[in-house]
């Protein structure tokens, strides 16, 4: 097996083994400038990947532990139904807490939509009941019947119309992001493998020679796989730095925006970190692969 040997070669240095690969010129340019940035793409898209995955998390907690109560009844009857509402959902299993909100705190909700400057207090508007379950959750279904014998003006939301379509374009972002990270890997892979075969091609007469002296062809290979292993990995490296940096002076709030939680939390840095590594593996299978093809089509 030659990658045995050829992982040997990228961690002990041998100068003569070395200088059978140009140390300089455009495809040393090209390996390095493209890891760089092939690497930095892969960092934002995996940053992207995780912030998605937070996303749809926190949105999927969130939306499946409260619900509201919507009550629209005359003003006269409108006290008296959200009091019996409330006595229905103090004794419904599954329901931690219910609240009704004040008039001050709905038209709060409000404004946002309507301005500061519309009378909103002028309007009709329904009182809302903030429901929060357990972790067991409640029946849905059994509360709706008993609350429309009961509360005829009561309108039950679980907030399911609106949780499933927020996690399917939340989980839709994850898979686009690792879509990218992915079609950058092998991007990498395949500029790698090129660069590498134009390099062997172009030095077709310095191999022959070395052949004629007597250097075997795995001899050869292991210098090329150690010279692009090392450009690909430090490349990349330069590429995850400055990506870092980019994700760290990203401005940050806003709980419902992917790109202002875009910076990775906790043990996720580590990911990110690990990119450097990925490239440098993809590199020397590429260079391997690569040189062993052509080496064996110069026989």
């Amino acid at each position: 097996m030659m990658m045995k040997p050829a992982i040997r070669a990228i961690f002990s240095r041998d100068s003569a083994a070395d200088r059978v690969v140009p140390p300089s010129g455009f495809t040393a340019r090209l390996v390095l400038f493209s890891a760089a940035a092939m690497s930095l793409l892969a960092v934002l898209a995996l940053a992207l990947a995780l912030a998605a995955g937070r996303l749809a998390e926190r949105w999927g907690s969130d939306l499946a532990s409260a619900s509201t109560l919507r009550i629209s009844a005359p003003a006269d009857q409108l006290g008296m139904q959200s009091d019996r509402a409330l006595a229905i959902l103090a004794s419904t299993p599954g329901v931690d807490s219910a609240r009704a909100l004040s008039i001050q705190q709905q038209q709060a909700l409000l404004e946002p939509w309507f301005g500061p400057d519309m009378p909103i207090s002028s309007l009709p508007i329904p009182r809302l009941i903030e429901i929060t379950e357990t972790s067991d959750g409640y029946d849905a279904a059994g509360l709706r019947q008993r609350l429309a014998a009961e509360v005829p003006g009561a309108v039950l939301d679980d907030h399911q119309r609106w949780r499933k379509p927020l996690l399917a374009a939340a989980w839709g972002l994850w898979v686009l992001a690792a879509g990218i990270v992915l079609l950058v890997g092998g991007t990498t892979a395949a500029i790698v493998a090129l660069a590498t075969r134009a390099s062997l091609a172009a030095n077709a007469g310095v191999i022959a020679v070395l052949r004629n002296v007597g250097a075997t062809d795995a001899y050869i290979s292991h210098a090329f796989v150690r010279r692009y292993t090392v450009r690909v990995t430090t490349g990349a490296s330069a590429g995850t730095l400055i990506a870092v940096a980019v994700l760290m002076v990203l401005p940050k709030g806003g709980d419902a925006s992917v790109m202002t939680q875009l910076a990775p939390q906790g043990l996720q840095w580590v990911l990110l970190f690990m990119v450097p590594i990925a490239a440098g593996i993809v590199g020397f299978a590429a260079t391997l692969w690569a040189a062993a093809q052509l080496l064996r089509g110069l026989s």
